[in-house]
């Protein structure tokens, strides 16, 4: 049974929602305030956290900021409809993915699976699998680890797997729409900037080819590329 944990200040939402997700298969806890939410996510126990922007004292944003600082735990923001600054700065500061809301239960709860499907990792004894290696780029993916030139990357969940789509379509330009669906398991909705903030957060991660040039390029009206050496 993964675990959930809500941090939103809507109370009544988080209720409805709370009773969804555990009709689901779903254990989820409630918490109504960043500081504590931002504990709680650090404490290792939750499978994903949901959590919403708006909030009293410390906001959503400033608690994604404090997760980030220490947990890779995968996020799903819910943001106001119409709100694409709140939407942008939460996707560089390490979100996942968003919701608008209003949304329904159903709404979030299939996006929530979307986001564990990608996630979980295997035991750390079923490494049997070769890594992907591109340049100086190694991947694992059972182990959900990347290295370059040896360094490990720190990715997020979403990061992680728009990464390996590239990697396994390296050489060779990756639409918008086909890295939305194999990476964030959902099609690419009209005006989506997710795809370009992620790979611009992926592209600072990584390292440079030996010319100098970033290893991810854009292909005007293609989509985007990993280079292949």
């Amino acid at each position: 049974m993964s675990k959930v944990l809500l941090i939103d200040d809507d109370v009544e939402l988080v209720g409805m929602f709370q009773e969804y997700l555990t009709q689901e298969g779903f254990e989820a806890t409630a918490v109504h305030d960043g500081e504590r939410g931002a504990a709680e996510a650090l404490t290792g126990l939750y499978a994903i956290a949901i959590l919403d922007v708006m909030m009293p004292r410390m906001n959503g944003l400033e608690t994604l900021r404090r997760i980030r600082a220490g947990s890779r735990l995968p996020i799903l923001m819910l943001t106001a409809r119409g709100d694409d600054t709140d939407r942008i700065v939460g996707l560089e500061l390490g979100a996942d993915d968003y919701v608008t809301k209003p949304c329904t239960p159903r709404e979030l709860t299939a996006r929530i699976r979307a986001i564990l499907r990608r996630s979980q990792a295997l035991p750390p004894d079923s490494s049997a699998t070769a890594p992907m290696v591109v340049g100086h780029l190694t991947m694992w993916p059972e182990q959900r680890r990347a290295a370059w030139a040896g360094t490990h990357l720190e990715l997020t969940s979403t990061e992680f797997n728009l990464l390996e789509v590239l990697v396994r379509n390296a050489g060779k330009p990756v639409s918008k729409n086909q890295l939305s669906e194999l990476g964030l398991g959902r099609p690419m909705a009209r005006f989506d900037r997710n795809i370009d903030v992620h790979l611009s957060s992926l592209r600072r991660k990584l390292g440079n080819l030996d010319d100098g040039r970033s290893c991810l390029q854009t292909v005007y009206r293609l989509g985007y590329q990993l280079i292949k050496e």
